[in-house]
């Protein structure tokens, strides 16, 4: 026998509470306490574990939602299920847990197309608002746009609430520098490319639910000003006068566009504020041979009072952010970068006059920093949205139940994933934002950086139709700069196009519509007899059905991923259509024929639903052609189309006319 009772004097810290250990029972098991208002950290792991609260009353959180954990609860935490445990009540909170590994549990559960995808909590998509300096190109649209508008599709196929948010980012400096070559106005500039950036979106097939303008919208100003009060009562954000540079003969204040030099952490050359090449910020006055851009007078050094936050102190905030959601290694490791420093005394207002200024007059002729002001922005989209839908959203008191989903390229990582979170602990104390981050490096133009300041670009406007839409988004997906950079080239494009698209998808439908009206005057034909190769051939299917439906989980996210897999779809099919054709025309073998002819729909039928998020006028077109309904829900199954169904795949052009292809 085994007798163990809860003792205090053998607790020790862990998990951010104190436990103790329970040997002999041949799988882990402990005693846990966590004292009133205290929460344990951020818990997820392979094992099955199990919780039974012997004593006082709690919250659960687990993958992001809570539950009440009083006194007789019993929990079961499913391998790879995150859990925090909260003492709500005034006296201990103890229980008891023991854990244990199951690899077909955990097999089953990182598989499991349920515990990764469903949630009845509202889910907001960002993709990192655009600033009204230029129109989109393709290195903007392969990176957040495409991404947040395939995941958001793919989201409401499987049943769950998602909502694509972005806006336009007037406030940016970037806009200031355009209007002065220009000779026009900051709000017209920024109004302008703000027009034409919705417009590309529109084009790209991007659905936006929440398009925010940031200069223009009713009560934005204002509710700025309160989120920035509020981080200013949080006595962590106060004036100080730290290093900057000046304009040597204008005497400009100088940051972002204005200023350049060499990044004091890489040596790579940068801007001013943020090195895209590491990712990491600079203070302007540490620049490594700074220029301004503003006349070639060498800068001088000056102190200049801002408000300031000690963003060095934050370290852990950020560590235990990040063990929340889904945070690549890539921001974990610029998290490592960033607090390896000493100190970050990080100014977020400027001298400007462009932007919003402080309710605050301790400091006069600066404005919030924009960098900053993003994370307000997003929230004020989030009570847009809501106003639009009926809901409650609050900009003033946001939800522990939103998830919050992020997609943006590496060079604003450190914003969303490491300043975002402290400024919303202070904002917000009692809040702590469920956020998943999606990152994507730059995507290169013909071995170069795309650019809006220099021109070296594809604008999306350019290459953007109807009949191109599906071939642009389908190989930005296939391309798409995901763990490393990749390169865009033109010729390469238009030979995806002609040769995969046309000579391979496009030529096996057309072919097998051509097949159904021979045989079977274009009605699609009940399966016949099943040879090994054709359920072989089914399931194979079948796990290309997986391979999408992976690639688009939250946890696996990638389009390139998801586009290699359409690929393989059609890759199968015709090796598959070319190994049974050799028998299509023998009588004794008729009824074998017609299983391999309805296999062939059933991959097409895939290809249709598969496609869908990538690729949503390429799947509504074959979803037509073979006589279904359009695709509004992700299937479990590889499933036949039904016998009878009117197919048009033989008339029915995909990627362009005659002439175009």
């Amino acid at each position: 026998m085994i007798l163990n009772q809860y003792s205090e004097s053998e607790l020790s810290e862990a998990f951010g509470i104190e436990m103790s250990s329970v040997e002999g029972l041949g799988v882990g098991a402990g005693w846990g306490r966590v004292a009133p208002g205290a929460s344990s950290r951020t818990d997820r792991h392979d094992e099955t574990e199990f919780f039974v609260i012997v004593a006082g009353t709690g919250e659960l959180t687990v993958d992001g939602r809570s539950y009440p954990a009083p006194t007789g609860t019993v929990v079961l935490f499913e391998p790879f299920e995150s859990h925090i445990i909260t003492n709500t009540g005034e006296t201990d909170l103890v229980f008891f847990t023991q854990y244990w590994r199951d690899s077909a549990r955990a097999r089953a559960s990182a598989t499991s197309r349920i515990r990764a995808n469903h949630t009845d909590r509202p889910q907001f998509v960002f993709s990192t608002p655009p600033t009204p300096n230029g129109d989109l190109h393709l290195g903007h649209l392969s990176g957040p746009y495409l991404g947040a508008d395939v995941y958001v599709r793919y989201q409401r196929l499987i049943g769950n609430q998602a909502w694509h948010l972005t806006g336009s980012d007037d406030f940016q400096s970037y806009v200031t520098a355009v209007a002065a070559r220009e000779g026009t106005t900051n709000a017209e500039v920024a109004a302008h490319f703000s027009a034409e950036i919705a417009a590309t979106l529109e084009a790209m097939d991007i659905s936006v639910d929440e398009y925010y303008v940031t200069s223009a919208d009713e009560g934005y100003r204002e509710g700025l000003q309160r989120y920035f009060t509020r981080l200013v009562d949080s006595g962590q954000i106060s004036p100080k006068a730290t290093p900057a540079l000046l304009d040597s003969e204008t005497g400009d204040y100088l940051y972002e566009v204005n200023v350049g030099g060499t990044c004091p952490s890489c040596s790579h050359g940068t801007g001013g504020n943020i090195c895209e090449e590491c990712g990491e910020p600079n203070l302007v006055a540490d620049l490594v041979d700074p220029t301004s851009r503003l006349s070639s007078a060498a800068p001088k050094n000056a102190e200049v009072e801002r408000y300031t936050l000690p963003l060095h102190e934050f370290a852990d905030t950020v560590a235990d952010h990040h063990k929340l959601g889904r945070v690549p290694a890539r921001l974990r490791e610029l998290a490592q970068r960033v607090f390896a420093r000493k100190t970050l005394d990080l100014p977020v207002s400027h001298p400007s006059d462009w932007g919003v200024r402080p309710a605050e007059d301790d400091l006069s002729g600066q404005v919030i920093w924009v960098w900053p002001e993003m994370s307000h922005g997003f929230l004020h989209g989030i009570e847009r949205l809501g106003a639009g839908l009926g809901e409650e959203w609050s900009k003033e008191e946001p939800s522990k139940d939103w998830k919050i989903v992020h997609f943006f390229g590496y060079d604003n990582s450190f914003y969303h994933s490491i300043l975002y979170p402290v400024l919303y602990r202070l904002a917000h104390p009692e809040w702590n934002p469920d956020v998943d981050y999606h990152v994507n490096e730059f995507y290169l133009l013909e071995g170069q950086k795309f650019s809006t300041s220099r021109r070296h670009a594809i604008w999306g406007k350019e290459i953007l139709t109807p009949d191109t839409v599906d071939a642009v988004r389908y190989y930005l997906s296939r391309t798409r700069p995901e763990a490393e950079r990749t390169d865009f080239r033109r010729a390469e494009f238009d030979r995806a196009r002609a040769d995969t698209l046309v000579g391979e998808w496009e030529e096996w439908l057309v072919g097998l519509g051509d097949r159904i009206d021979r045989h079977f005057d274009g009605v699609v034909p009940d399966a016949g007899t099943w040879t090994t190769e054709h359920t072989a051939f089914l399931a194979r299917l079948s796990i290309r059905l997986d391979e999408v439906t992976a690639a688009l989980s939250p946890e696996g996210f990638s389009l390139t991923a998801a586009a290699t897999a359409l690929d393989g779809i059609v890759t199968d099919v015709r090796a598959f259509s070319r190994q049974q054709s050799a028998l299509a025309q023998d009588g004794r073998w008729s009824s074998e024929a017609r299983t391999a002819l309805a296999l062939e729909l059933a991959a097409a039928r895939l290809l249709a639903t598969a496609s869908a998020p990538l690729m949503p006028r390429f799947s509504a077109k074959l979803a037509a052609a073979l006589g279904i309904p359009a695709i509004d829900t992700w299937p479990d199954t590889a499933d036949l189309v039904e016998a009878g169904s009117r197919c048009t795949l033989s008339g029915t052009h995909f990627f362009g006319t005659d002439e175009q292809r």
